[in-house]
């Protein structure tokens, strides 16, 4: 399935003029398989770019959400590659580097389970800090610091325990999972959350007779809630500037669970179908995570296009036809 990577000379001299070699449109993913990656991989081939993907080699394929771009193929030939790799390996980055060559690199790949970050916390550190490393110096090592624009997508979660709201690019890092401590000020984003999908699936299948239940963990957690359609989006417009800087792509609007007004419709049965497990509590939550976008706008950069209640809305249409959510 992944493009075969083969050993390239990398003579600094045939990179030529970093506008020239920008005119390409070449792009490389790592995190590619991630519901970022594969909206992030659709909007780069729609604007016309060659798209090369890392991915983990493991024992079962994690490619369904990119599966439709291999139908396209024979549309688009020579246009969407995958390459086995991994953010732990810096020679296999500069080898995926030099025989890529790409002109934008957008670095999605991460552990980001925050309970999992506290398990494993020595390869969380590892991969989403040294990876990043790692993937700059490869960067560096096939002479392309001054041809490849370079995105890097952090996590909210380096707030943490918040010194101010709303947060902007100045605001300090107070970070309370234990692997935040070793990150570095990257740009800032939220993704659409994997928890919204378990709400929804948990409320059709409810419906549909297939569970009992649904349980959740803090209820008065704040999120401020957006679609990845409208965050990579903001991705590329950032790699579009001409000079680099940390942006927020954010809402602006905070949401919890509790003080949400449901309206009950059924057949008044008494059963309880919404509690709350203690199990799903963050061994650190963090407080209000509230960005302001005020930089990204005066750049251009874009706003937000999607609605958390029409999300929700065609979340739940599409698991109770049988469809995955996307």
């Amino acid at each position: 399935m992944a493009a075969p990577i083969a050993p390239a000379a990398f003579a600094l001299s045939r990179h030529g003029d970093p506008e020239e070699y920008r005119k390409r449109k070449v792009a490389l993913i790592s995190g590619i398989t991630g519901q970022d990656g594969s909206y992030l991989t659709e909007l780069l081939l729609e604007k016309g770019y060659e798209v090369h993907g890392v991915i983990r080699r493991s024992s079962s394929f994690n490619t369904n959400r990119l599966q439709h771009l291999y139908a396209d193929q024979h549309e688009r030939p020579n246009k969407f590659h995958l390459h086995y790799g991994d953010l732990s390996d810096s020679t296999n980055l500069v080898y995926v580097i030099a025989q890529v060559q790409p002109t934008e690199v957008y670095n999605l790949g991460a552990q980001s389970h925050v309970k999992v970050s506290f398990e494993m916390a020595e390869y969380t550190g590892d991969v989403d800090g040294l990876g990043t490393l790692r993937l700059l110096d490869a960067i560096r090592t096939c002479g392309l610091e001054k041809h490849i624009r370079f995105y890097q997508a952090s996590t909210s979660e380096l707030y943490g325990k918040v010194v101010e709201t709303p947060q902007s690019e100045t605001t300090p890092f107070y970070p309370r999972p234990v692997w935040c401590r070793q990150a570095v000020r990257l740009l800032d984003y939220r993704q659409l959350p994997r928890g919204l999908w378990h709400i929804s699936r948990a409320v059709a299948e409810i419906s549909l007779g297939k569970q009992q239940c649904l349980y959740l963990g803090n209820l008065d957690a704040q999120r401020d809630w957006g679609h990845a359609k409208d965050y990579v989006e903001g991705m590329w417009r950032i790699l579009q500037q001409d000079t680099p800087r940390t942006l927020f792509l954010r809402r602006v609007k905070p949401t919890a669970v509790v003080g949400i007004q449901v309206k009950w419709e059924g057949a008044a049965t008494g059963k309880v179908i919404v509690r709350v497990d203690t199990r799903y509590f963050r061994p650190a939550e963090v407080d209000l995570l509230l960005g302001t976008p005020k930089k990204a706008k005066k750049s251009s950069v874009g706003n937000a296009k999607s609605r958390l209640t029409n999300l929700s809305r065609k979340w739940f249409r599409q698991i109770w036809s049988g469809q995955e959510p996307r």
